[in-house]
């Protein structure tokens, strides 16, 4: 990995089930384990899921027309088979509508392929989760 192509954050235990990660910029987000009404793990990988593909469609989409309306819901089944725990049936559905002009029309034309590009070919989260990466959870010494 070089500098161009590294991303990563650092995560820090705050209390009991609760943790802040902290990314290469300075921001931060606390998350824990669902005992609260902060995010668990799964939520934000939920949330990734969605924001990255979204960040693609509203910027080709709203190039033409602004957005009178932009949502999106994800969703998945959290399981534990011969597999593990892991999530299934992952699906982002968007509900964007545009204003009834002919910008509003041109936007509405690109929306089924923004979000189509997106999934098969720019969104980093999703085309991780579908290509499959490995990963290596290491217990270093201090």
């Amino acid at each position: 990995m070089t500098d161009d192509t590294l991303r990563s954050v650092s995560i820090e235990r705050t209390a009991a089930g609760r943790y802040r990660a902290t990314n290469a910029r300075g921001g931060q987000l606390v998350f824990g384990s669902g005992d609260d009404t902060d995010f668990t793990p799964v939520e934000l990988l939920l949330a990734a899921l969605g924001g990255c593909t979204g960040i693609d469609v509203d910027i080709a989409t709203s190039r033409h027309a602004e957005p009178t309306e932009f949502t999106i819901a994800v969703s998945g089944d959290k399981i534990s088979d011969e597999q593990g725990s892991h999530l299934t049936n992952l699906e982002v559905r968007f509900r964007v509508a545009f204003p009834e002009d002919e910008a509003g029309d041109r936007a509405r034309t690109i929306l089924p392929r923004a979000v189509r590009t997106s999934h098969d070919k720019l969104c980093t989260v999703s085309r991780t989760i579908e290509l499959g990466s490995e990963v290596r959870a290491i217990a270093a010494d201090r």
